[in-house]
């Protein structure tokens, strides 16, 4: 059976209204290979990938040290149960990501397989361990307006954006707050952890807290004995330009969520880190045990993939490299800030989006659905993204040279015109 029509008669795709896509006229775009920043299609045509195939691929497509290092894991095991056994290379990974942060602070690793289960688990062991302090009163979770932390049924009910929401806003009990001011109205005594995304908001649309907030934000967890979460699903491994976003204000959180870049895009894995003040609470008989966990925990395959992709930052200098790079994206974009119908460019590292509106500043319709007609345009000219509404959103692989951002940026330029007109 020819793959398309296989895919539409069979397969349900993750945020795509499948009406559209099953529509006998809709041709879906099959990739099939890819190498650096570029990916190839079922016709021979390559591409940008310019969103690193869903915020992912850290150091591009194929890359040899990553290979390797799979095949090499794959010639002794690929999986073993990580249940009451262990295995080098996630004993190794735990050590290394412990390394990355300051002495006596995250010491813990609790890996599983997505960025979803990484903020679960955050939030079980969040609520479990005021239990065994005997502060059962703290379970209150906030975060805020716009906030996205996953699609399972604890990390949705944490979500300020309906779209992804939907009904799953029973699970936990959760105060969504519009912004940092609001934290003054809680009776912190009730709250057992805040959580939010360092520096920018992903699925909102890339938008920028101010800065300082997240350190105003520790400060305040501090001052009320309240757990700090860390969602660093999209920022983490030098997305933003330091190895975490957080970093960049100081801060260590009492957890932190990390998963799409920690394979370097190749392999599900996730990783919550937290502290031994935490971890202690855990200590003791059966009943203090952390009763969670997944199939493929600590899979030898991603942890050996994770494993050479940390070994690419030390061995390449990659956060050295990307300096450059981060720069020339900000000169490119300059240019964009000038098209009447971007209403504002955000920029924090090697993120960006670009929010379209009407020239006065008015949104566009959202049945027009001009963000992803706009990037589906962009294919003609070579590239890959997918936008967060009307949000035209880039996030390369490091690889990616500054002739390619090049191409990137104009392909988004090109397309804007063929879809709005001429400004």
């Amino acid at each position: 059976m020819d793959p398309i029509a296989a895919d539409k008669a069979h397969s349900w795709h993750p945020f795509t209204p499948m009406a559209d896509w099953c529509a006998p006229e809709h041709e879906p775009l099959a990739l099939v290979s890819g190498e650096g920043a570029l990916l190839r299609d079922s016709a021979g045509r390559e591409y940008l990938d310019g969103n690193s195939s869903i915020w992912t691929n850290l150091h591009g497509h194929r890359h040899p040290a990553i290979d390797a290092a799979i095949r090499a894991q794959l010639d002794r095991v690929a999986h073993t149960s990580f249940l009451g056994f262990t295995h080098p290379p996630a004993a190794e990974l735990a050590r290394q990501l412990v390394a990355l942060w300051p002495a006596d602070t995250l010491s813990r690793v609790f890996f599983s397989d997505d960025g979803s289960t990484a903020v679960e688990v955050a939030l079980k062991m969040a609520l479990q361990c005021w239990r065994q302090r005997e502060q059962p009163q703290r379970q209150v979770f906030v975060s805020f307006r716009d906030a996205y932390h996953g699609d399972t049924l604890g990390a949705a009910s944490l979500g300020g954006i309906d779209l992804f929401k939907g009904a799953f806003h029973h699970g936990l009990n959760v105060t969504c707050l519009p912004d940092f001011a609001a934290l003054g109205q809680l009776d912190a005594r009730t709250v057992a952890a805040v959580i939010i995304e360092p520096l920018i908001q992903g699925a909102a649309g890339m938008r920028l807290w101010p800065r300082g907030l997240l350190r105003e934000l520790r400060g305040w967890c501090d001052e009320h004995g309240v757990l700090l979460i860390l969602d660093e699903v999209m920022t983490g491994f030098g997305r933003t330009g330091t190895m975490f976003a957080c970093e960049q204000e100081g801060v260590v959180p009492d957890f932190i969520a990390l998963a799409k870049g920690l394979t370097g895009g190749y392999l599900p894995l996730a990783a919550t880190l937290t502290t031994e003040r935490v971890f202690e609470t855990f200590l003791g008989g059966p009943e203090r045990a952390l009763y969670y966990g997944h199939s493929y925990t600590a899979n030898q395959l991603g942890c050996a993939a994770a494993l050479a992709s940390l070994a690419i930052f030390r061995e390449e200098n990659v956060l050295v490299a990307l300096q450059p790079k981060i720069a020339h994206l900000t000169d490119l974009l300059a240019a964009m800030r000038r098209d009447p119908r971007v209403y504002e460019v955000r920029q924090c590292g090697f993120i960006a989006g670009m929010e379209l509106r009407h020239p006065d500043g008015t949104p566009f319709p959202a049945a027009d659905r001009t963000g992803a007609r706009v990037c589906l345009a962009a294919r003609r000219h070579g590239l890959l993204t997918r936008p967060v509404r009307d949000t035209l959103v880039l996030l390369p692989p490091y690889c990616i040279t500054e002739a390619q951002l090049g191409q990137c940026v104009a392909a988004l330029e090109l397309a804007i015109v063929e879809i709005c007109g001429a400004a």
